[in-house]
């Protein structure tokens, strides 16, 4: 992939994206060409033009620097894969100051010695569902029997999602995340889905209860935030709150069984945390730096002014998009990067993001995901695939990467 040569004083053609991968978790080549280039002009299907950044300073710089707008990305023509523009509402649509403001409201119920408290609750969830599976004898689809149900149930739960309706909450999910989805289909089912949000939120003003409705609603009645702010956020806490997790736990045990996608880990990963759990909490920090969870883009952002990028001049008015699978992957920071290494030098991924929209529930995910791979390796010995690798089905032209169904015996 080389941009075109271009006359002096001219702007190149910009490349078009994405630079969809055909299947599997590794980065797509695209994103490799790119690696020694300051920030690329990119041509997405919809919206306007963008600065594709992916060396690992250059996307901390954008995530971190308040003159890269979010906010603003709704009153453009933002870029995008799909026909629909994203809509407002809750934190990603929000800068300083009233995202700080915001995100007060509900920091204090994610910090890592509060959901550390969860653990065990996590646990009992994984069990649970581990014994169906293993009630129902192998094959199982590690996808719809685990991945699915583990964050699902719990982020259901800590916000306050009654059980009869959980189901709902994953169909919406499927809707908003598929980018497949006419935008009247979306409409329809956002109608169904906020009627119902409706509904809880007003069993909480009727009956507080300890969970992060109750919190939101009281924040709303006491002026903190506005209705449509409180739906946003309750919107936002459960699809981020499940979406991300499911996908990566999915992810996850494709890489430990599949020996081609992790380079040098695969089985003997696979047997590396099953022998030694202790490993685990590195092992999902490593894990979580390789694999590339979105198939895409992060959010555009706007530059509110004329500034530097990476040696190029972004005008204000401009939007800048990310890549934090490829800043992952920056070799001039992560040595190897296409290689899982468990004993790799401490510089921080950028899966949960960076500065002030970092992922408010990073604590939560990091400990579903230790929990999913210690019960996993531990109950199920012998875990393996149940299917010719040639025959798993990959998402293609989807938000998020990965496997639709990973069947598994054990």
């Amino acid at each position: 992939m080389t941009a075109p040569p271009h006359a002096a004083g001219l702007s190149p053609e910009p490349l078009a994206y994405p630079f969809w991968t055909t299947e599997g978790l590794g980065l797509p080549d695209g994103y490799r060409q790119l690696r020694d280039r300051p920030p690329t002009r990119v041509r997405l299907p919809y919206g306007d033009d963008a600065w594709l950044a992916t060396r690992y300073d250059d996307v901390r710089a954008i995530l971190s620097d308040p003159r890269f707008s979010l906010a603003e990305a709704l009153h453009r023509d933002q870029p995008r894969i799909g026909p629909m523009p994203r809509a407002g509402g809750g934190l990603i649509a929000l800068d300083a100051p009233r995202h700080t403001q915001l995100r007060a409201l509900l920091a204090k119920e994610f910090t890592a010695r509060r959901i550390e408290r969860l653990r065990d609750r996590i646990q009992q969830v994984a069990d649970a569902l581990i014994d169906r599976m293993t009630a129902a004898g192998p094959p199982s689809d590690l996808v719809e029997d685990l991945a699915f149900p583990l964050p699902m149930t719990l982020i259901c739960e800590i916000t306050g999602v009654p059980e009869p309706d959980q189901a709902a909450v994953r169909a919406w999910a499927d809707t908003v995340c598929s980018g497949r989805v006419t935008p009247e289909i979306v409409q329809r089912h956002a109608e169904d889905f906020f009627g119902l949000m409706h509904g809880w939120i007003e069993a909480r003003r009727r009956a507080p209860a300890d969970d992060l409705i109750t919190v939101l609603v009281r924040a709303c009645d006491n002026g903190d935030l506005t209705q449509d702010e409180l739906t946003g956020l309750a919107n936002e806490l459960l699809i981020g709150g499940f979406v991300t997790t499911t996908n990566q736990i999915a992810n996850f045990f494709a890489v430990l069984l599949l020996p081609g996608e992790a380079g040098a880990g695969g089985p003997d990963l696979l047997a590396a945390v099953r022998d030694r759990p202790e490993l685990i909490p590195r092992a999902v920090e490593e894990l979580l730096r390789y694999v590339p969870l979105l198939n895409g883009l992060t959010l555009p952002r706007y530059a509110t002014e004329d500034l530097e990028l990476g040696g190029v001049p972004v005008r204000a008015g401009e939007a800048v998009v990310v890549s934090q699978a490829a800043a992952n992957h920056d070799p001039k920071v992560f040595s190897s990067p296409d290689r899982i290494a468990l004993d790799r030098p401490g510089t921080p991924h950028i899966s949960f993001g960076h500065g002030i929209h970092y992922c408010l529930g990073a604590h939560l995910a990091r400990l579903e995901l230790q929990v999913a791979l210690e019960r996993v390796t531990t109950r199920l010995p012998g875990l393996r695939l149940a299917a010719p690798e040639g025959d798993l089905s990959w998402r293609s032209k989807e938000f998020f990467s990965g496997l639709r169904a990973l069947p598994v015996a054990w």
